[in-house]
């Protein structure tokens, strides 16, 4: 029986055989008909029999008629977390068009985020070209031309650049921070960020220890945690000493994620200040100061938080937390 009004009504029909089957039950063993005792004692035995088994038999019916919601439940649990990306199974009759629709509802959601992704793609691709060109012009400059003039127009052309990565990262997290089925393993994203940051910054002779776990993983686009960690790490690079470490740790629903540096530090009045857009902890550093701020707004998007503190060895520690996947 496939339809789920058909278990219910079943269900219920069972239900009161069972209980006509209890009432008649405690007429018959009441004082006006002890006439035969053997006769109510086999009557009883027989009645007692059914009443059971039809109350028993109309539980089952329906716990199976509404287990397919519990199914969906589950399902739509797995969904949310990235597991599946759709209701998978066949419901009763009743239940089947909701299903229907729910699929129809996340098939459009991801097309309409492809798209948005792919437009965010051609304006990026758009404005790379001419970005480029005006830096090459600026470093022709910098060896015929005044050198202020160059160092000027270097320094406009980065902030271009940035301030177009900022805005593309926010149109995507935006787009995708709610999309059902965003899931990221942390250790790809923190494995592959500390081989490139090792490589940028070999001069130095930073080492970055990672230390994630291989199943942690958070519901963000691997685009967006490579975002939020490569500037994080990347900041801790540019401030360490000689050494960086990247954990991770997974507790009600969360993971956290930690980068550590073994440098100076910061101060305590200005850790909330550089996390604001175009706040800068050192003007004579390089940067344009949106790196904090593209962490925070992006972990906000994603219902997770940024927030810096002291690292054990005496230099900053970004604390990254994400919803778990």
């Amino acid at each position: 029986m496939s339809s789920l009004r058909g278990r219910v009504m079943m269900g219920a029909v069972l239900w009161t055989i069972g209980l006509l089957a209890i009432v008649t039950v405690v007429f018959t063993v009441s004082p006006r008909s002890m006439s035969s005792l053997r006769v109510v004692h086999a009557h009883v035995h027989l009645s007692g029999v059914i009443a059971v088994a039809c109350l028993v038999a109309g539980l089952a019916l329906v716990r199976r008629a509404l287990a397919p919601f519990d199914t969906m439940r589950r399902r739509l649990s797995a969904v949310r977390t990235g597991i599946e990306r759709r209701l998978q199974g066949s419901y009763p009759s009743e239940v089947q068009p909701l299903v229907d629709d729910l699929n129809a509802l996340l098939a459009h959601h991801e097309q309409a985020v492809t798209r948005a992704s792919a437009k965010a793609g051609d304006l990026a691709h758009g404005l790379k070209t001419p970005l480029a060109v005006l830096s090459n012009e600026a470093e022709r400059l910098a060896v015929k031309g005044p050198a202020d003039l160059a160092a000027t127009l270097r320094q406009q052309v980065s902030l271009m650049q940035r301030q177009v990565e900022y805005h593309l990262a926010h149109a995507r997290a935006a787009a995708s921070g709610a999309t059902p089925g965003a899931r990221c393993m942390v250790s790809e994203s923190a494995e592959g960020l500390s081989r490139t940051l090792l490589r940028l910054h070999a001069d130095r002779g930073v080492t970055i220890d990672v230390n994630v776990a291989p199943g942690h993983s958070v519901r963000a686009q691997r685009e967006d945690l490579d975002e939020m960690l490569g500037n994080l790490l990347d900041n801790a690079c540019k401030w360490a000493r000689s050494r960086v470490s990247v954990e991770s740790s997974e507790r009600d629903g969360r993971v956290v994620i930690t980068v550590d540096d073994d440098g100076a530090g910061l101060e305590p009045s200005m850790r909330d200040a550089v996390m604001q857009r175009g706040v800068r902890a050192d003007e004579a550093a390089p940067g344009s100061g949106l790196g904090l701020a593209i962490v925070r707004e992006l972990a906000d998007l994603y219902g997770g938080s940024i927030s810096l503190g002291s690292a054990p060895a005496g230099g900053l520690r970004a604390r990254l937390e994400l919803p778990a996947s």
